[in-house]
């Protein structure tokens, strides 16, 4: 993608596989790179090297390929800078430094100041694609007392965290995430009672965002919030 779109939200996307025909890819409704998701131009920049996998992984020589793609969409236009995967937050202040747009790589991003707006005994149920990656690096909360009301659940092992391994993956099975999630948040609710929120650190759960909110009866927090908050505070006005 080469052409430049004036007040753009930059997305960081990780490979994809060898699609015949990058045309017929069809993100689900409530993607980050679906049309109708935001009321702002988006823009976006593959990661070269950057597979689910290895990202979820946390390979360090991925970053020099992040700030490169970083930096080809600020000169295309973007106004401030995503990513499709929440665990590029490993690679956040490298390429906020490499930048002079706001850089959102995560929704992890909004943990401290959820936990600010909730009740001391509340707690925040951090929802991700993988847990025994999610480290508590990528959590950066210093307070162990603020640590303590953060509880993470992961959907390895399902359907949706199966196909995103294929190369290429299949289209986005909704209804895979929907499943899946719902059982974990049950399963951290029925550990955790106090849960008052959801945070989803995968950028693909927002697709499930308004049936789990309904379904949960909880605050769901995604990146998409965090991306609307960041442009808005770059001037745009839908």
């Amino acid at each position: 993608m080469t052409s430049q779109t004036p007040y753009s939200l930059g997305i960081l996307h990780l490979e994809r596989g060898l699609l015949p025909d990058a045309t017929r890819l069809k993100p689900a409704s409530g993607a980050m790179l679906h049309p109708e998701t935001f009321d702002f131009p988006v823009i976006w920049e593959t990661v070269a090297g950057a597979w689910v996998e290895n990202v979820v992984r946390g390979d360090p020589a991925l970053e020099p390929a992040f700030i490169a793609a970083a930096r080809r969409l600020v000169e295309r236009g973007a106004m401030a800078i995503s990513s499709t995967c929440g665990f590029s937050i490993r690679h956040q202040s490298a390429v906020a430094a490499s930048v002079n747009v706001p850089v959102v790589m995560s929704s992890l991003l909004l943990l401290p100041t959820l936990l600010r707006q909730l009740p001391g005994a509340a707690k925040i149920a951090v929802l991700t694609y993988d847990s025994t990656h999610c480290s508590e690096d990528l959590l950066q909360l210093d307070d162990p007392n603020e640590r303590a009301r953060v509880v993470i659940g992961g959907i390895e092992g399902g359907k949706f965290w199966r196909d995103e391994l294929k190369n290429p993956p299949p289209p986005t099975d909704v209804a895979a995430i929907e499943r899946d999630v719902s059982a974990c948040i049950t399963r951290l609710r029925g550990a955790h009672p106090q849960i008052a929120a959801i945070l989803f650190e995968c950028a693909a759960f927002p697709t499930v965002a308004t049936y789990i909110r309904r379904t949960a009866g909880l605050p769901v927090y995604d990146i998409t919030d965090l991306c609307r908050i960041t442009m808005a505070s770059t001037g745009w006005a839908g």
